[in-house]
């Protein structure tokens, strides 16, 4: 809920990679920021709680609506202003499928319960939902190289069949949301490259095209923060974005 107050991200899914990163750059904005982590050591080894003051981290799991609540609050009765999801599974490549394959859209099932029952016990707000996907999934029309065809139409089939599903539940939620869809991401470092984007509405199609091949997890991870947490740019609201290097 926007006002005077400092604005609250919750992060689900950022103890590394695209989640990370994104929270690292909305930490040094001086936002409020709340984390979600299995293993909390994890995070406060990278970011010490004595150098971010405005880091609350909290132990628990996704899937788990009581602990996902906890961090939906940014004081009592009031919702954070933004909530950013880039929970993923393992790939075990000898298998083509992921420790556990239904990763993102239980993920999804669960926040968006979370939020319906705190507003059902009388909080207020309406955050902006950020969730992580991948491309390889419109359906209109080919949003990748040919070349990757095979890679994510076989090797990544079941994965992808698990995002669609997580993006499916956000649209249909009536929440507000931004889905965003990195190319491939092969790499964890920054680089300086640009970032090219191409937009689609769920439900009348394609606005812009940015087809490519690669972009890393923190350059993945700064543009989320820096277009959607910091910029609030109006344009990808309730819309796809697809992102690529």
């Amino acid at each position: 809920m926007a006002d005077t107050q400092i604005q609250t991200v919750a992060f689900f899914g950022a103890s590394g990679g695209v989640g990370l990163a994104a929270l690292k750059k909305t930490l040094a904005s001086g936002r409020q920021c709340v984390a979600l982590c299995r293993n909390p050591a994890k995070l406060t080894a990278i970011l010490p709680p004595d150098s971010n003051p405005n880091l609350r981290v909290v132990q628990g799991n996704a899937h788990d609506v009581a602990a996902v609540s906890t961090c939906l609050l940014a004081r009592p009765g009031v919702l954070v202003d933004q909530i950013v999801s880039t929970i993923g599974g393992a790939l075990v490549m000898s298998k083509m499928t992921l420790d556990d394959p239904q990763v993102c859209q239980k993920g999804a099932a669960v926040l968006l319960e979370a939020l319906a029952n705190l507003r059902r016990d009388g909080a207020v707000g309406r955050p902006h939902i950020i969730a992580c996907s991948t491309t390889g999934l419109s359906r209109f029309g080919r949003d990748i190289p040919v070349a990757m065809v095979p890679l994510y139409h076989v090797v990544l089939k079941v994965p992808h069949a698990d995002k669609v599903i997580m993006e499916d539940r956000l649209v249909s939620s009536g929440e507000d949301f931004t889905i965003v869809r990195p190319s491939f991401m092969a790499s964890e470092e920054e680089t300086t490259k640009k970032v090219r984007v191409g937009i689609e509405d769920p439900k009348t199609g394609r606005k812009s095209a940015a087809i490519g091949y690669t972009i890393t997890k923190s350059d993945a991870g700064r543009w989320i923060a820096e277009t959607l947490l910091l910029k609030k740019s109006a344009e990808y609201t309730n819309k796809i974005a697809m992102i690529t290097t």
